[in-house]
């Protein structure tokens, strides 16, 4: 595959099939800019009126950096380049004027680009596209899912902030069909219901644009300390979770994830298995017996501290042939599922880091099945004791 651009379509059959084999990424290049250049002025994001929607708070809770750096902030993303670009469409009941602008994360502003399109909904629409050049710079050919990855934390980062702050029901489209914006969050003002998911009939139903409801995180909305303060934890990170604990991670994954995606959780000692859900989800059953982690460290960019950690969620599915649509699709939702499935482990006492790029991971093909048709897609490491526990004992 040629050297990823933003000016010519991507060929993602290609792309997977590159970012999957075991050939290394190439030396770093120069990654530009840490976020896009927008044209125009720059402007403060005022103050919200009382029945608008605040879109500094929605921003500071999802997509904000909270250093000069830019590196953190409450979203992951593969070795902190954040590639996910943010263009706003703001409709009516926002505490900016309706028109398009353009999101600076580094410095919490926004650049006016355009008027509102004729047909805008109140709220606002949050277009995330990537800046290729950043991921590319250290992962060279294996970018390409990690752009994905990240695109779809950011959505789920929005919708979480959405929940957090009150607003109305956030609406996502992460159907895989365009190129660009590959993804979309569209967040009515409070008790707004105007979104494209209400318009299709309600709670969850399809839209033809892609668009439906956010699903719920597991035991309510999160707070907003909850959202600045959730990070990856550094490893190691051992302990294997409890099994409520588990069964809590991967029923937040099933929920957020697709058909396109299957879930399970790789456990150590002392009986390591692969685990699911049950069928009516209320248990856990062995997915299959014996000792993963040590395999899937390797498959991870040989991250060999993975092989000590005391669980790790795997998002697989997504097989060799899959359309274009498809990669997307599965990529884009295995980071907004993961990333609920993060905060829920957070919330459960857990550490927890996501894992990103994999080569060779057949799944399928390990366990007995057809090759190239069950591919791990996604990770999040688990465990029970923190690296500052770990130093201490």
């Amino acid at each position: 595959m040629e050297e990823l651009r933003e000016d010519r379509p991507v060929d993602h059959v290609a792309a997977l099939a590159r970012a999957r084999s075991p050939e290394p990424p190439g030396p770093d290049t120069p990654a530009g800019g840490p976020v896009r250049t927008w044209p125009g002025p720059m402007c403060p994001l005022p103050p919200a009126g009382p029945a608008d929607l605040d879109l500094g708070a929605l921003l500071r809770h999802s997509l904000a950096a909270a250093d000069a750096s830019g590196r953190l902030r409450p979203v992951p993303s593969a070795g902190a380049l954040h590639p996910v670009d943010t263009e706003l469409v703001v409709g009516a009941g926002c505490s900016l004027p309706p028109g398009r602008y353009g999101y600076d994360p580094l410095r919490h502003r926004v650049h006016p680009v355009g008027p509102q399109p004729e047909g805008t909904p109140p709220g606002v629409t949050a277009e995330l596209s990537v800046t290729a050049r950043r991921t590319a710079s250290h992962y060279g050919h294996r970018a390409w899912p990690l752009l994905l990855l990240d695109t779809g934390h950011a959505a789920a980062a929005l919708c979480l902030a959405a929940r957090a702050l009150g607003t109305g029901e956030p609406e996502l489209r992460l159907d895989g069909l365009a190129e660009g914006p590959l993804a979309a969050v569209h967040i009515p003002p409070p008790g707004g219901r105007d979104g494209p998911a209400h318009r299709a009939g309600g709670r969850g139903q399809a839209h033809p644009d892609g668009g439906a409801r956010a699903p719920d995180l597991p035991g309510g909305p999160p707070t907003p300390a909850e959202l600045l303060a959730r990070r990856s934890t550094p490893p190691p990170m051992p302990g294997v979770p409890s099994r409520d604990a588990l069964r809590a991670v991967l029923t937040t994954a099933e929920r957020a994830g697709t058909r396109d995606l299957r879930w399970c959780a790789a456990v150590g000692p002392p009986r390591p298995a692969l685990v699911a859900l049950s069928a009516d989800g209320t248990t856990l059953r062995r997915h299959a017996a014996g000792e993963a982690r040590p395999t899937l460290a390797v498959w991870a960019a040989g991250q060999a501290w993975i092989a000590d950690a005391g669980a790790v969620l795997l998002a697989h599915g997504c097989p060799a042939d899959a359309d274009t649509a498809h990669i997307r699709r599965a990529h884009l939702r295995a980071g907004f599922a993961v990333h609920l499935a993060h905060v829920t482990a957070l919330r459960h006492g857990l550490a927890a880091r996501p894992v990103g790029s994999w080569q060779q991971a057949d799944l399928g093909a390990a366990l007995g099945a057809a090759p190239d048709r069950d591919w791990v897609v996604h990770g999040l490491a688990l465990g029970t004791r923190h690296a500052d526990e770990e130093n201490t004992t």
